[in-house]
């Protein structure tokens, strides 16, 4: 009997008699036509057929709830009940799901601090605030997810350290939402004319899809939200866009003279980047060698793309070596390591240098492409221009 048989609510996720699905569903959209003052969505039927329980979440598009449907991501929407894009904005709202991580105590980028100043040496460390880790699963994401796993890094700060951000991110819901959500708020950032050239290198559908993603998504998708995320490339001067990201699409490009003339002695760039990096992360603080010290910077972790993989960097740390050499070390936390590794090293004090560290001799690829995010929200009329990704060069 009906009565005796359970499924999963499609808003809440949770486990309830199928009896009372409607019921409980009804519940969801009043909440939603009171807080959004949308027309009532589910009505009571007798005849009412119960969505199926086999149904995949990566397939579901809509789902059949008391003779009505909901959005559940890459369908176009008409006037026969389907959600038009304010409507699956609000369906998604409520629909969306929390991703779920391995949550350090204490917080990560803490017991990172606490290594960093523990090391003896001439050394100066700069720091985004707080950030969480997001690996990628072998059940779940491996071998395709890294682009949306710095995704869920960048937000876990933005909403934390942002309030601005965290009233404007996904609804305003406060947390990271997973994967899935994730894929469903891209295309309604290509529904609005994000990144129209990029939509349609994916088709504009993303949702259950294992391709692989790259900051010009990153961008398209904050940028979405009203806010300044931006994108710097970096590669020789007939360097196209980097592959495994959909940025083969027409992206406008700035270029700016490199921050350093000369080149190292094995002839390649890579100090670009590295002078790129401290110089985002030092802004304007006021640093002086002579004592270690750690320093915690306002800005936001770097979304950090090359071919076939990308990280987030956290930091980056300079160590003042004989004859006025610095050394550069790029701080990195990586969606294909354990959060719980990284957290025992870390903890211990061992070995946590290899997991996080990355000097200039890392550095191998090409081109690299970056992505953060400035402060504020932007006005109506700067969130049209910014729904064309265009981005700075500098040449290696």
């Amino acid at each position: 009997m009906d009565s005796d048989r359970f499924t999963t609510c499609p808003f809440c996720d949770s486990c309830l008699p199928l009896s009372q699905l409607t019921e409980h569903a009804n519940f969801h959209f009043w909440e939603l036509q009171h807080d959004f003052d949308l027309p009532p969505i589910i009505h009571r039927s007798p005849d009412a057929t119960a969505p199926p329980q086999s149904l995949p979440r990566e397939q579901a598009a809509y789902v059949s709830l008391s003779g009505a449907k909901y959005w559940r991501g890459g369908e176009t929407s008409s006037d026969n009940g389907e959600c038009k894009a304010n409507d699956k904005i609000s369906c998604l709202i409520v629909s969306q799901t929390r991703s779920e991580f391995y949550k350090v105590e204490a917080g990560l980028m803490a017991l990172l601090k606490n290594c960093l100043e523990s090391e003896i040496g001439n050394s100066i460390s700069i720091l985004s605030g707080y950030v969480d880790h997001f690996e990628c699963l072998e059940s779940e994401d491996a071998g395709w997810g890294c682009g949306w796993r710095n995704i869920q890094m960048l937000s876990s700060h933005l909403l934390v350290q942002r309030p601005e951000a965290r009233k404007a991110l996904f609804g305003g819901s406060g947390f990271v939402p997973d994967i899935l959500s994730l894929q469903r708020w891209l295309e309604i950032a290509w529904e609005k004319g994000f990144d129209l050239p990029g939509s349609a290198q994916f088709n504009h559908v993303i949702f259950g899809s294992k391709k692989w993603i790259g900051t010009t998504e990153c961008a398209a998708l904050l940028r979405s939200f009203a806010l300044r995320a931006r994108v710097v490339d970096f590669g020789p001067k007939e360097s196209q866009s980097i592959p495994g990201s959909s940025a083969d699409n027409a992206r406008n490009e700035t270029s700016i003279p490199n921050l350093v003339k000369e080149k190292d002695k094995e002839g390649r760039g890579y100090h670009v980047l590295m002078d790129f990096v401290w110089n985002y992360f030092l802004d304007k603080i006021s640093i002086q060698f002579g004592q270690k010290h750690v320093v915690i910077s306002e800005k936001t972790p770097l979304y950090f793309q090359h071919d076939g993989h990308s990280r987030t960097i956290v930091g980056i740390q300079v160590n003042h070596q004989q004859k006025r050499h610095l050394q550069y070390n790029l701080l990195v936390l990586d969606p294909a390591q354990s959060t719980a590794a990284l957290e025992r090293s870390l903890r211990q004090k061992v070995g946590w240098e290899e997991l996080i560290k990355r000097g200039m001799h890392t550095l191998k690829k090409p081109q690299y492409q970056l992505c953060y995010v400035d402060p504020g929200i932007a006005s109506e009329g700067e969130v049209e221009k910014l729904k064309t990704i265009d981005s700075i060069f500098l040449e290696f």
